[in-house]
This record gives C-alpha cells, structure tokens and sequence, in this order.
C-alpha cells in the first residue's frame, strides 16, 4: 500500500471544502497546451487532494474547448494518483431524478472535435478500455454515498455527446433506445485519457434535468440546471470529504484501475519512434518509454 494523492475534476465551487488547509493555486504547464486552469493543491486530514476546475474559474471553457489531453498531463505531473470526476448530467431514465447522483460503470463516447489521445503519428498505441472505471474507487464512493443518505444509483452507461448544444428530441429518444441513462459533455474523451496515462478513474454523474424527452418537462434550461446545480453542491463536497479517507491509502498496483494500461499497448518499434513526441509522453508514459 501507498499514499494517495487524489484528484478532482469538477465544478469550480467543488473544492471549496471546509477542512482543507494549506491550500495554493499552482499552474502545471503541459507539452499539450494550457489546462483548464490552476490546480488547487491542498491537505484534508494529511490527505492530499488536487482541484481541478474543469471548464475554468467562472466556466469559461465550453465542453468541446477544453484540453482535455493538458488536464489529465498536469494531473500526472503533480502526482495523482486517482481521479473522481463529477459532473452534471440530463437523465435519460424516470427513475433518475434531477438531484440523484449515478455511479457510472459504462461509457458510449459521441464526441467528434477533440483530441481523444496522447499517443498517435511517431508513437503508437492501443490501450484496453473495457472497463473504464476503477472498482476500489467505486466501492469507496458507493460506501460514502451509503453513509451520507444521497440519492444514488449504482452504475450505469454515461453517454458523452459534443455540444455544447442540448440534444434534439429524436437524439435523446435514440439514445434511451440504446439503453443509455445519463447524457452529458465532458466526459469524454476524459475518462479515455486518465486510462492512457495510467490513472484510475471514476465518474460521479450529478442528475440536473430529464434531457428533453420527458413529455411532463419542458426542454433543457440552463437556468434550471444552474438551480440543480447549486443544490448537488454542497453534497457533492460531502461526498469528496468522505470518500478522501476511503482512499487515502491505496495499492501499489491497482491493475483493475489501470496503473498497468501500458504494458502491452505501445505498438510503436523504439528504432522507429519519433523523439519528439516520446518527450511530450514523458508524465503519462515515461514508466513505459524509459525502460
């Protein structure tokens, strides 16, 4: 077992958590471009818990804007170990209210104009993604959400579309066909990525609306989602302060969660790898490209 260092991904006001000290905002630069912001670097009873705003202080990113690759690089840089990501989504299920929480265990990515991969031309790789979440972390939120009475669903298919437009009405029927149960914009390729640079990683899917398929709500606002919204927060603080000591110490190799995901991915000969690109996957690949 060792020490973790925890990261999340998230609203802005999430990591306003009473009992965080020795806080700072840090810049962590990436050979990928600007994150979405600084992190917030800070200690929650001799835990270590690292803030990431994920469309930036006062959202000014939109989904299909954000750096997702630089995200995830900087997280590595600065040593997380494990990311929590929540996130708001439009229910695509009755039973799945606005202000319900969902673990998610399944994704279907839609997205098409972002970058979906650190690795590419000059350094090629295929990473197994099966199974995109993390089970330690899923049992520890399922326990903290069990002993905090929240509203919660345990799994469930996350389908991620680009936007930043809400879905037509034949694109939400069509995705409750599928057997989807939450639809939302950032996840993808996210999740993908945190797989590739080794860090497991679990999705904490906030309800806020029923999309616009529902016949007795009218469609998706972004003044009622801002009203859920305000209403999860403060549960999903509790949340994160809760689940922190669940994962305070965590395996040296948690191989479920993906700390392995690149040992037989790279499929690149090292005679034939460009250099260059190798330098940029220094934080997410360097365990696999230095040995």
């Amino acid at each position: 077992m060792r020490q973790a260092t925890i990261g999340v991904i998230g609203g802005s006001g999430v990591y306003e958590i009473s009992g965080l000290e020795n806080t700072r905002w840090e810049f962590i630069g990436s050979p990928f471009g600007n994150p979405s912001d600084e992190v917030l670097i800070g200690e929650l009873d001799g835990i270590q818990l690292v803030f990431l705003p994920r469309h930036g202080r006062g959202h000014r990113l939109s989904p299909s804007t954000i750096n997702y690759r630089a995200n995830i690089d900087a997280l590595k840089r600065v040593g997380v170990t494990d990311i929590i990501s929540l996130s708001a989504v439009g229910s695509l299920k009755e039973e799945y209210v606005p202000g319900d929480f969902v673990l998610i265990d399944q994704f279907i990515d839609r997205t098409f104009a972002r970058e979906k991969s650190f690795f590419g031309a000059g350094c090629v790789a295929h990473v197994g993604f099966s199974h995109p979440i993390s089970d330690r972390l899923f049992a520890a939120l399922r326990e903290a959400c069990t002993e905090l009475g929240l509203p919660v669903h345990l799994g469930g298919i996350y389908i991620c579309m680009e936007g930043p437009q809400f879905s037509t009405l034949a694109e939400s029927n069509l995705y409750r066909s599928w057997g989807c149960d939450v639809i939302g914009m950032t996840n993808m390729p996210e999740a993908k990525l945190a797989r590739e640079a080794e860090i497991p990683y679990a999705t904490v899917a906030m309800v806020t609306d029923y999309d616009c398929w529902h016949p007795d709500h009218d469609s998706v606002t972004v003044e009622a989602v801002i009203k859920v919204l305000a209403q999860n927060a403060d549960n999903a603080r509790s949340l994160v302060k809760t689940v922190a000591p669940k994962l305070a110490q965590r395996p040296d190799i948690d191989e479920q969660g993906g700390d392995r995901a690149l040992d037989h991915a790279l499929i690149t000969h090292a005679d034939a790898m460009d250099p260059t690109v190798v330098e940029k996957l220094e934080a997410v690949a360097g365990r696999v490209l230095n040995r």
